[in-house]
């Protein structure tokens, strides 16, 4: 404004001769001008206070943004979301919010804890009611018990404030006429096992003619598991206008085979990444030695203290022998495993989740369903079978947000294969050796002394009978020494941590052979027979038929008649020949009359099968077993391992 009134007076001195003024017009000039400037520091002041009121509502648009992360769920559940302690939505959770719109079938590929039940109920919530129905409209099926019934829970809360709107869970191992007795009253969810579902429909007792909405949990375990003809069966049932979803940690052929039968023109939906979903889960490799795994078992355990701990083993057998020996040692531990009744198997997670027991010992299909947040270590005695079963294991912990540790021992003869896993599971371990007893006594020692500090803090003031009784103990004695004393009477001397062997280091890359051709000369074929382990010898599948013998000097020779199988269970799991015939016999649907020799051995048995239904037995056990899906079954390959009758 100043500028501008300069700017005048300039252009009336250039362009004609100034006025005379008067005091009179030189005071009402000053006035005019003030009052000006005044309108214009006004109008200044205002448009300040303007820019601070807009950003005051913009920094609490943000702020209202910030503290309503939870905007993208429907909002008829986000008050359960938020007393269920959610504070904003998964990336699984925003991206079946955003598929919505489509109102299509979902496939959806999401890791173990990634929050995908809550996803599912997003994608689920237009389709609960139907104006008549005599079943339910919503279908929910899963692999096992465990999984079902936290499906069930997880549903139910996030469905509480809906009017008219309940849920049920049928399975196996439970009372089959209670069960009747609660379908009766219509679920508008029903979510059950393939098997249980399968007899309540062909009973009469389930009509899913009202199905508009069905969901497949954990889909590749359940063909592992050997659903598949119960799920077949469970479709014949389901009316053809539905929408089906479609849940798996991995899409392996058979499961892209199940999906493209159940979906029309599904939506592919990816959560975390393999990397993303590691995330909360620091992943260890822990080398030991091969005769030293309980003790590194009881370590981790003892380093670890009062922290909910998953222990898996291969076999139903391992889970009791291992929880039987951590109790005998002093240490709560309990089995988890398919043999158990299912009043025994709820007893025994909510003794879990409730504190009384601090180590679960479980099969790997009996762990399925397992959502306890606060497990924060899960210890591979036996390495898993696969990376897909890994990541299942290990998504046992790291669940909500909150950090877990998946540790997998390894003895020196199997680190090929579990760096196989972890190449293939995408994760980059952390190498390490098992606690030593120095290490394990020091952290006792610590949490020891964090306590005593803490009841220091927190107690009530001592009464004069104590005060007189401590003044008692510190007379002649030295207090630190008292004060050591007690302090090692709160440690945890039940179980004594074990003095393991230095790790062993890892092998040496060997460097890749060379060989001139004009150095190798031709094979003597002399050698063949020569004995195993002398130089010069072939191995053994290449030594003459006839020279082949049982033990250290080459495989048994088979049977005139008989092909020759293996199966990777030994003694040293339980095997025995009864056993091993009973198993074959069930898996294969053959009858025992056209089973041969039967051989064991510590880690694998072999055994011999009439030639005459070799081959349809052969295809029969490449099936996954579903009451030991961790046995696998194969043609020994070798010279001499099928022997065809001679013409008589």
């Amino acid at each position: 404004m100043n500028f501008e009134a300069d700017g005048s007076t300039e252009t009336e001195d250039r362009g004609m001769p100034a006025a005379e003024l008067s005091d009179s017009d030189i005071d009402a000039t000053t006035a005019e001008t003030d009052a000006a400037e005044h309108d214009h520091a006004d109008a200044d002041e205002a448009e300040a206070e303007a820019d601070v009121e807009n950003g005051d509502d913009e920094r609490a648009d943000e702020q209202a943004d910030e503290q309503n992360d939870l905007a993208g769920a429907p909002e008829v559940l986000q008050p359960a979301l938020r007393r269920r302690g959610f504070e904003s939505l998964t990336t699984i959770q925003r991206a079946v919010v955003d598929a919505e719109q489509a109102h299509r079938d979902l496939r959806i590929s999401s890791q173990t804890g990634s929050g995908k039940t809550v996803a599912i109920g997003f994608a689920l919530l237009d389709g609960l009611h139907a104006e008549e129905r005599n079943g339910p409209t919503t279908l929910v099926i899963a692999p096992t018990r465990e999984l079902a019934m936290q499906v069930k829970d997880e549903l139910g809360w996030l469905f509480a404030d809906l009017r008219d709107v309940n849920c049920e869970v049928v399975t196996g191992g439970t009372n089959i006429e209670r069960e009747r007795m609660r379908l009766r009253r219509r679920p508008n969810v029903l979510v059950g096992t393939p098997g249980r579902l399968l007899d309540h429909a062909r009973r009469g007792g389930l009509d899913l003619s009202a199905v508009q909405q069905l969901v497949l949990d954990e889909a590749d375990q359940m063909l592992d598991l050997g659903f598949k003809d119960e799920l077949d069966a469970i479709l014949d049932h389901l009316p053809e206008q539905r929408r089906t979803h479609l849940v798996s940690a991995t899409f392996p052929p058979m499961v892209l085979d199940l999906a493209d039968r159940f979906q029309q023109a599904p939506l592919e939906i990816a959560g975390a990444g393999v990397g993303e979903a590691h995330a909360d889960i620091e992943h260890v490799a822990c080398r030991i030695h091969s005769r030293e795994t309980y003790q590194a078992v009881v370590n981790l355990l003892l380093m670890t203290g009062e922290e909910r701990t998953l222990v898996f083993v291969r076999t139903r057998e391992d889970t009791a022998r291992m929880a039987d020996k951590l109790a005998g040692d002093g240490i709560a531990a309990m089995p988890l495993n398919g043999d158990l009744a299912q009043a025994q198997r709820t007893r025994t997670l909510n003794a879990f989740k409730n504190g009384t027991i601090r180590t679960l010992v479980a099969t790997d299909v009996a762990a399925r369903g397992i959502d306890v947040p606060s497990v924060t270590m899960v210890i591979h005695v036996e390495p898993p079978i696969d990376s897909a079963t890994y990541v299942h294991r290990s998504g046992r912990t790291g669940r909500a947000g909150q950090k877990g540790r998946s540790v997998m021992l390894i003895p020196k003869a199997r680190a090929g294969r579990c760096k196989r896993i972890y190449r293939e599971a995408d994760v980059e371990p952390r190498w390490a050796s098992p606690p030593t007893a120095e290490a394990i006594r020091g952290k006792q020692l610590e949490r020891a002394e964090a306590a005593a500090l803490h009841t220091l803090q927190t107690a009530p003031v001592a009464t004069p009978q104590r005060r007189a009784a401590a003044a008692n103990l510190l007379r002649e004695r030295d207090p630190v020494e008292v004060v050591a004393v007690l302090l090692g009477r709160t440690m945890n001397d039940a179980c004594k941590p074990f003095e393991l062997k230095p790790s062993p280091a890892p092998a040496p890359k060997r460097a890749p052979r060379t060989f001139e051709r004009d150095d190798r000369g031709p094979r003597d074929s002399g050698t063949l027979g020569a004995r195993r382990g002398t130089p010069g010898a072939a191995p053994s599948w290449q030594q003459p038929r006839g020279e082949q013998r049982h033990g250290d000097d080459g495989p048994r020779g088979v049977e005139e008649g008989f092909t020759r199988f293996r199966i990777n269970w030994g003694t040293r799991d339980g095997a025995d020949a009864r056993r091993i015939l009973a198993h074959v016999c069930r898996r294969g649907d053959i009858n025992s009359r056209l089973i041969g020799s039967i051989s064991l051995s510590e880690n694998s048995s072999t055994f011999d099968v009439d030639d005459r239904i070799a081959n349809a037995f052969g295809k029969r056990v490449q099936v996954r077993d579903r009451r030991d899906p961790h046995l696998f079954i194969k043609p020994e390959r070798y010279a001499g391992a099928t022997r065809t009758r001679q013409s008589r």
